[in-house]
């Protein structure tokens, strides 16, 4: 990598070393971007957990989310599936009240209403880890910088239209791709991060 390519796409952290530059400019984003962005998520509490932030950030930055997470893990019953899925209109009311998240009716509801749509996929015998790591696709090269990232992928619409058939809300490709990106899907970590060869590993 050039010198002028590794400015553009790479920051110096505290330590000395390179990382994606969006993760430079908040100790917040250091330690998501080095500990969880791009670490595989084999879970469906953690999927709907970050399926949920994913929503809840459209429109908003990141680093808003990932400051009020706690608060989230606490209104939303530590994204318990099937706690959320009881949730119902007196919820709805206490989470609108609650100011140490985003308080977006639409975004709350469809909370709720991924949460049924989960249990549902629970029922017929499947579940939400399974349904979103079948559209993870084969591995690209690393990224050399934020131009050859892409906003959405045909991977990411198509697990969009699936979830959005299974019952899922507010989710379209380009929250897709960043629930990918979050998720292990993919490893969006730049050509000449610290941080890609570890995250490579674990995605094994």
């Amino acid at each position: 990598m050039s010198d002028a390519t590794r400015r553009k796409s790479l920051e110096t952290a505290p330590d000395g070393r390179f990382r994606c530059r969006w993760a430079v400019s908040a100790p917040e984003y250091l330690a998501y971007h080095d500990d969880e962005w791009g670490r595989p998520v084999r879970d469906d509490r953690g999927l709907y957990e970050r399926l949920t932030l994913e929503a809840f950030q459209s429109g908003l930055s990141w680093l808003t989310i990932l400051r009020k997470r706690e608060a989230f893990r606490e209104a939303f019953a530590g994204f318990d599936i099937e706690r959320v899925a009881r949730f119902g209109q007196r919820d709805v009311k206490r989470l609108l009240a609650d100011a140490a998240i985003v308080r977006n009716r639409s975004k709350i509801e469809a909370a709720i209403a991924n949460a049924r749509a989960a249990t549902t996929l629970r029922g017929a015998g499947e579940s939400l880890t399974g349904l979103i790591w079948s559209f993870a696709p084969g591995d690209d090269p690393a990224p050399r910088t934020f131009d050859d990232v892409p906003s959405k992928s045909p991977e990411s619409d198509a697990l969009a239209r699936e979830l959005k058939r299974r019952g899922f809300r507010f989710i379209g490709p380009t929250t897709a791709y960043a629930l990918m990106q979050a998720c292990g899907l993919v490893n969006d970590h730049l050509e000449g991060c610290a941080i890609r060869d570890s995250v490579e590993r674990d995605r094994g």
